[in-house]
């Protein structure tokens, strides 16, 4: 087990779930632990009704598969009940303010799980909702991914001492996220993307701070070969993330030396591993023969998110 202290969920009961920079490094162990348990459950057929009664909102701006399927079952196999909302079902898309929105849907349901563009909406729905609010996805984090990166991580490596986690392409809401979950559990963490792609300075320096205490080590460099050099985790994503579909040409140019492929991945350790948070584009990010080779595991990593998540609802719900 990988939490050694006295961390329950009634610690965690209420608080929302925006970034991992709001947990501490036992609390994130917990998270953890919690999903490794709820996932072996799940597998005997025995996953505990945690949730039965509950209902979770759902309130998707963005597009996705992952994310809602994995909450959607996740509730299901605790015994409560997910309700999806776009914004077409909800006033809001009309021009209801946040907060009168959070306000009202506290009334309703015992969770809302938002997955949006700009961070400040989940926020402003946090500060009004007397529920526990979940980050699924905005322009500057994606915690729900990154716990299951590490959960995937843990269960390849058994560990996360000694490791060095390198994030190829986009400084973006994978980057930020990766920063700080890769410090806050003392895994060191290179990010290489091209000029004027980097990660938010603000979010690097949380980063750096959080290193500090955890004796791990942040890399920001525009060269990939050195970002990924004696790598035992590699990581990308897509260039132009939702949102930035018109730059799709211009970040092509930008990013064509930043391919995971085969003579870059020849720098890491041989028995790294590859993850991507997915959809990915093959040919573009990353080669086929890295992410369908038998380095990569990024169908374990998006089976996890369902586990983190029960994870997250049954501590916080």
């Amino acid at each position: 087990m990988l939490n050694q202290t006295n961390i329950d969920a009634k610690d965690l009961k209420g608080k929302d779930f925006l970034t991992l920079r709001d947990f501490t490094k036992e609390e994130i162990f917990y998270f953890l632990d919690s999903a490794i348990s709820l996932k072996k459950a799940q597998k005997e057929g025995n996953c505990p009704q945690l949730l039965k009664g509950k209902t979770l909102g759902m309130i998707f701006e963005k597009s996705s598969t992952r994310t809602r399927v994995s909450f959607e079952v996740g509730m299901s196999q605790l015994g409560g009940h997910a309700l999806f909302l776009s914004p077409r079902d909800l006033q809001i898309g009309r021009g209801e303010p946040i907060s009168d929105t959070a306000k009202v849907l506290s009334r309703y349901v015992d969770g809302i799980m938002i997955r949006t563009f700009a961070h400040q909406t989940i926020e402003e729905f946090a500060e009004y909702a007397t529920v526990p609010v979940i980050n699924a996805l905005t322009d500057d984090y994606h915690p729900c991914q990154v716990l299951a990166d590490l959960m995937t991580i843990y269960e390849q490596k058994g560990t996360f001492e000694g490791l060095k986690l390198t994030y190829i392409g986009d400084g973006n809401n994978m980057a930020h996220s990766l920063l700080i979950g890769a410090a806050k559990v003392g895994m060191d963490v290179a990010i290489a993307c091209p000029k004027n792609y980097e990660p938010k300075d603000e979010i690097v320096a949380a980063a750096k701070e959080i290193a500090k205490e955890t004796g791990a080590t942040v890399t920001i460099t525009n060269d990939p070969i050195e970002a990924v050099t004696d790598a035992d985790v590699i990581y990308t994503d897509v260039w132009a993330s939702m949102g930035f579909e018109e730059e799709q040409e211009e970040r092509e140019k930008a990013f064509s030396t930043y391919q995971v492929n085969q003579e870059l991945v020849s720098h890491a350790k041989e028995t790294y591993i590859f993850l991507h948070c997915l959809p990915a584009h093959r040919g573009e990010e990353v080669s086929a023969d890295v992410i369908d080779g038998p380095h990569s595991v990024v169908f374990d990593e998006a089976e996890n998110r369902l586990h983190v998540q029960k994870a997250i609802m049954a501590a916080t719900m």
